[in-house]
Formats: structure tokens, C-alpha cells, sequence
């Protein structure tokens, strides 16, 4: 299970699981890079 991803940017983002790992990746890259949007299977895959 896959619950860490570094973003380009420098932020660490963590999960409990893959699920909410998606969620907190989503949620960063909406207040952060607007107009980025990856979906789950693009975030799993940068995903550790």
C-alpha cells in the first residue's frame, strides 16, 4: 500500500491509506497548483 508522495514542489504528503493519500495529494494540488489535476491512478504512481 502506497501511502507517501514528495510533490515537486517540496511538500511531503502522507495518508493513512491510498485513499486518503489521494485525497490530501488532490486537496494540495487544488490550493496550491490550481489547474493541475492528476487522478488516482497518476498520484498512485508517483506515489511510495
Amino acid at each position: 500500500m502506497k501511502t507517501h508522495l514528495n510533490c515537486p514542489c517540496g511538500e511531503a504528503i502522507t495518508g493513512k491509506d491510498e485513499e486518503d493519500l489521494v485525497e490530501k495529494a488532490q486537496a494540495h494540488l487544488s490550493e496550491v497548483h490550481p489547474g493541475r489535476d492528476y487522478d488516482r491512478d497518476a498520484i498512485l504512481f508517483m506515489a511510495y
